[in-house]
């Protein structure tokens, strides 16, 4: 029996995830922050048995079968449940016993650790906002000392001697190839503010594509680029370069991390694409939003540095210069989005959140 969902409207207002189930453990109905949870839609959501979501899902199915039993009205417990393929989820699940033979059970299920990443995403704004300005300040302050000793450089290599004219010009040559080197990474700290904010209408899939495409070019054995897209996914207004800018960095810097698996032909890169329901971005909060993962097994982030990866000049691997991420940052939060990032040893993932019409 199908519940009448516009009676249950209402609860896609609940940040709480909610599902109901029938006599079977199929689930019957699922609210918004159910959807975003599971990480599906309730059209692929509808009847399919919950504990059957989660390696772990015996422990759901007890209370289930407690609660179709008339054990109790109602019962509250902290659980840790293993999505299939997936990470965990720290919840306090609240089984609620129904009087309807149809659906007997209510199952609700809020995230511990939300209320912990909702703060967590105001300080990354507020870091990334302070970041900004300093950088915007400080590479104005080198730019322009920095012409003048190229400059002094160069008329000081004209004013050389002859006959000291080789020996020392090697020294004029150090200052201007440095001088140079330095204007560069100035120039690419400010490319951000630099460069227009081109809009337009952007489907991800396109961005995702191009980016798998120049990945594969680059790699072309030893790592795998997996699809996961929903395609359901409407077309928003942004600036195509700069998302497909983002999604290369961040890919890149995954391949990079990748090259042992890449070596040993075991190297898998994911790109998954969801509708986020309810969320919050800069304190406001989006019906809907583009939740874009971008997923490695590689050996992940190393954890002193976790915490900094957007800050700019750190980076986690010899070489780098620290500023990709921190440009990649600021070109999602000029689409009023944000980057966050998991990563343990085996899965490292950079989620994108990006509010869509």
């Amino acid at each position: 029996m199908k519940l009448p969902v516009n009676s249950l409207a209402g609860l896609d207002l609940l940040a709480s995830a909610v599902v109901i189930l029938d006599a079977q453990g199929r689930i019957s109905y699922a609210n918004a922050a159910a959807e975003n949870m599971l990480k599906s839609s309730f059209r692929l959501l509808d009847q399919q048995r919950l504990v059957d979501m989660f390696a772990n899902g015996d422990k759901l199915d007890t209370v289930f079968r407690q609660a179709l039993s008339h054990q109790f009205a109602e019962k509250s417990q902290d659980l840790t449940l293993q999505r299939t393929g997936g990470d965990s989820l720290q919840v306090h699940v609240v089984v609620t016993a129904l009087h309807n033979p149809d659906t007997p059970v209510l199952i609700e299920m809020r995230e511990n650790v939300q209320q912990l990443k909702l703060d967590r995403e105001e300080r990354l704004l507020d870091q990334s906002l302070a970041n900004k300005e300093l950088i915007r300040n400080l590479a104005h302050e080198i730019k322009n000392p920095l012409g003048g000793i190229r400059g002094a450089a160069q008329l000081l290599e004209l004013e050389l001697p002859e006959r000291h004219l080789k020996e020392l010009r090697e020294y004029t040559q150090v200052i201007i190839k440095e001088a140079d080197r330095l204007q560069t990474l100035v120039d690419r700290l400010l490319a951000p503010h630099r460069r227009p904010h081109i809009v337009g209408d952007v489907n991800i899939h396109e961005v995702c594509e191009r980016v798998r495409s120049l990945m594969l070019a680059e790699f072309p054995s030893g790592l795998t680029i997996n699809r996961d897209y929903d395609l359901s996914l409407p077309d928003f207004r942004g600036d195509k370069a700069q998302l497909i800018q983002v999604v290369l960095n961040i890919a890149h810097n995954a391949a990079q991390a990748l090259s042992e698996r890449i070596a040993s032909g075991d190297a898998v890169l994911t790109l998954q694409t969801r509708v986020a329901r309810q969320v919050t971005l800069a304190k406001i909060r989006y019906r809907l939003a583009l939740d874009l993962h971008i997923i490695d097994n590689g050996p992940g982030i190393p954890t002193e540095i976790q915490d900094r990866i957007f800050f700019p000049l750190v980076s986690g691997r010899d070489g780098g210069s620290g500023l990709g991420l921190t440009l990649a940052q600021t070109f999602i939060q000029q689409h009023s989005g944000v980057i966050e990032c998991e990563s343990r040893p085996g899965c490292t993932d950079f989620r994108i959140l990006i509010p869509l019409p």
